[in-house]
Parts: structure tokens; sequence; C-alpha cells
């Protein structure tokens, strides 16, 4: 369920970003072309959340015993970074956009029932005992890269996926705090993660040293 509802949203949107269809621009502004638009989508961190945790999920579907380091890393950052997603969507980016129609059911999918249907997916079904601090940190980087590779292609494209990371808006101390605080609820999310797949495990009567040997 999780892969086809992510899937759907991603090919509907595609579709809309392709036919310039819900263009996230200011009113009067000229739209961008097809290839600016096309990257712009794909730079949202929803978008990459979404598919990083597409990718996790159907890789499951098809291996029930899937493991490796990569692995792991792949899917605790597909979990964490579409938590991560939902939570500021929620708070913080609710109100910000008014979509219809098509766009307004792929806004669904990415922020509320993906989020929903991968957390709640992983605490049913896991796989559990796969996470060690390592493993944690590792997956952090992703969200490190994005916010550098946000910043910089910011500066020469004067396009900011969030309002709260818009340097030309707030300036690089206000956006730097900003990125901290969302720092905050990504290593608090993380930790969940780390505690709940330890005590899921344990409940399942699984331990360590069943999976953890085998993540190379």
């Amino acid at each position: 369920m999780t892969v086809l509802v992510i899937a759907a949203s991603l090919i509907t949107q595609l579709v809309l970003v392709f036919q310039g269809t819900n263009v996230l621009v200011e009113d009067g502004e000229e739209a961008p072309s097809t290839a600016m638009r096309v990257a712009n989508f794909f730079s949202f961190f929803t978008v990459q959340s979404n598919i990083l945790l597409g990718v996790g999920a159907a890789i499951l579907a098809a291996r029930p015993a899937a493991d490796g380091r990569a692995f792991r890393v792949l899917r605790i950052a597909g979990l964490i970074g579409i938590a991560v997603t939902g939570v500021v969507y929620v708070t913080l980016l609710r109100d910000v956009v008014d979509l219809e129609g098509a766009a307004a059911l792929t806004n669904v999918g990415f922020h509320y029932l993906a989020p929903l249907l991968g957390v709640i997916g992983w605490l049913l079904f896991g796989p559990w005992r796969r996470l060690d601090v390592r493993i944690v940190v590792l997956s952090l980087i992703w969200p490190v890269a994005w916010l550098v590779y946000t910043l910089i292609r910011g500066e020469a494209t004067d396009f900011y996926p969030y309002p709260f990371i818009d340097v030309t808006e707030h300036g690089y101390g206000r956006v730097l705090l900003n990125a901290a605080g969302i720092t905050v609820v990504f290593l608090t999310v993380g930790w969940l993660f780390l505690l709940g797949d330890r005590r899921l495990g344990n409940r399942a009567g699984s331990h360590p040293a069943d999976d953890l040997p085998r993540a190379r």
C-alpha cells in the first residue's frame, strides 16, 4: 500500500509538473521552464523522502529478508525523513499552499498518507533490531547534504522549496537558526526510531546478535 500511494502521488504530480499546473510561483511571476520545474520538483525534501521510503518498502515487499548496512541506512533514512516531513508539514506548512484537484490529492499522499503508512507499517511489521547509533547517524547525512544542496542551488536559481529556508526572505542567520531547529526534530525522531527498534525487537523475541553482525 505504501509503495502504491507514493508511486501514484509521484506520477500524478510529475504529470502536473510537465503540464505546468499548480507551479509554486508567486502571483505575477512567469512559470519556469519544464526542465527547471522538474528539477525544482525533485529538490523538495518531501519528494526525496517519499522516494526513499517507497524504495525501501518496495525492496521489503520483494525480499522480506533484505538486510545489510546500505539497506538499513536507506530504510531508516526514508522512515526518519517521511516522519519529519509529516511533522513539519502539519506544524509549519499546511496553510502555506492552496491546492485543488489532483494536486490536492497528491499533497495528501505525500504529506499525510505516506508518513502514516510508513510509520505504522514499520511499527506493525518492522523489520526491527536493525538499528544502532551508527546506522542512524549515517542516515542523517542525506538531510545535511540536502540542506547544503538547497542553499547552493538557491543562490544560483533563487528557488527555495520551503519558506523557512528562503535566504532571500530571511537571510542566512535566520535560515541557519531554522535549520538548527529542524535538526533537533531529526535527532529526536531518529532517537525515537532507535528506541522503538530495540523495544519492538525485544517484544518480538529478536535479539541483537541475530541481525547486527550481518550488516556489512
